[in-house]
């Protein structure tokens, strides 16, 4: 019995050596399971993409009058309110018309007085001419009578011509729009005494349909705008935005460039007018102004956030179908208000890595999420998106 239970101690003890023997081989054998990098992705867009230049301009009235009197006089009548739309031709303000009206009368009847003087020598010139043939009246009573004809008649042309100047001063009482637009805050009341002097005037009157905003570009950009406007048929597009960007306010052409460069900020003022519909633009507002040169057809575009810098240039994270993160150096053309346009280096399509991109490798495998649940650090088990390995920062492939 003795001898069987010492066997059978010796038999467990060697199993047990046995056992330890061979557990660091089936561990090495065994390889360790690294966890996918949790990354957001987005999916390459193409269509219709505006090659634009963004401004800041100054919303300008197409035509800015002051209304002023040209004749003096007591007001007494203000035909407009504060703020009013008015038509091109509607009366704004009457002027008491009394005194010029009684110097139109005079002249009236200044010209029909010296009419009738030169009918009268008219007709004496008329009855001289056969008596000069009889003999009757002398060749020097003729000519005096034609020199009284013609005076008479220059009479009659400035006699009317004095009638024709204070009818138009009289007409001058009666203050009207000189074009559509609105009006300002009025600067006289009922009872004032105008003055043709008084360069403060009545009121400010601006047209705002059609609008313009005046707006710089750099001067570098001279050349291109200059190009494209040439080729352009109906001339280039320019869209004013409000300043957040938020709401597009109207969309006008491009009407006119300025005839020089400003040598202290470097820049050209451009013009464009917008027919402004709704009134949304108004005069000295600033507005955002999008200036489209070109449209590219089919363009590519993703999210700023895709984007890297590396020492050789820009370049996005992709994932491919298996999973796996690869590196795609990019051509851009354009980058605006948070989306780049790029014009080599990605496929429409293609899932390039917006959110993530600090925590991979090349070949390393991937987690897609959505972009909620890598800000809140959800999924378990997941690794962190940053890593302090110098070469996964995601700066440089």
């Amino acid at each position: 019995m003795n001898s069987r239970r010492y066997w059978l101690i010796g038999l467990g003890a060697a199993v047990a050596v046995t056992a330890l023997l061979l557990r660091p081989w089936h561990s090495s054998s065994q390889k360790p399971s690294v966890a996918a990098v949790r990354v957001a992705t987005f999916a390459v867009a193409s269509g219709d993409v505006p090659i634009e230049q963004d401004t800041l301009g100054q919303v300008m009235a197409l035509n800015t009058v002051t209304i002023r009197p040209q004749v003096g006089g007591q007001v007494t009548a203000i035909q407009f309110k504060d703020g009013q739309f008015v038509k091109q031709g509607d009366v704004l303000v009457q002027i008491d018309p009394r005194p010029l009206q009684a110097a139109v009368d005079q002249d009236k009847a200044t010209l029909l007085r010296d009419r009738a003087h030169l009918t009268s020598a008219q007709t004496n010139l008329g009855r001289y001419l056969p008596l000069l043939k009889q003999g009757v009246v002398s060749a020097q009573q003729v000519s005096d009578q034609r020199a009284l004809v013609g005076q008479m008649q220059a009479t009659v042309a400035a006699d009317q011509a004095a009638l024709d100047g204070e009818q138009i001063q009289l007409g001058y009482t009666t203050i009207t729009a000189p074009l559509p637009g609105i009006l300002g805050l009025r600067m006289v009341d009922v009872g004032n005494t105008l003055n043709p002097t008084n360069l403060a005037g009545i009121v400010v009157l601006m047209q705002i349909q059609p609008i313009t905003v005046v707006f710089p570009v750099p001067q570098a950009n001279l050349t291109e705008i200059q190009e494209h406007q040439t080729a352009s048929k109906t001339g280039l597009v320019v869209q004013a935005w409000s300043q957040d960007g938020s709401r597009e306010l109207d969309e006008g052409v491009l009407s006119a460039l300025s005839n020089e460069v400003d040598a202290t900020t470097g820049t050209v003022m451009l013009k464009a007018v917008f027919p402004n519909p709704n009134q949304l633009l108004w005069p000295g507002a600033s507005v955002a102004v999008r200036l489209v040169l070109d449209v590219q057809h089919d363009g590519l575009t993703v999210p700023a956030s895709a984007v890297n810098l590396g020492p050789k240039g820009p370049f996005a994270w992709t994932v491919g179908a298996d999973g796996t993160a690869a590196i795609s150096p990019l051509k851009i053309r354009q980058q605006l208000r948070g989306q780049v346009l790029v014009s080599s280096g990605l496929r429409a399509g293609e899932q390039v890595v917006t959110d993530g991109q600090y925590g991979l490798t090349r070949g390393a495998h991937v987690s897609v999420e959505a972009p909620s649940k890598l800000a809140s650090g959800e999924a378990a088990g997941a690794p962190a998106l940053r890593t302090n390995q110098t070469d996964q920062l995601g700066i440089s492939p």
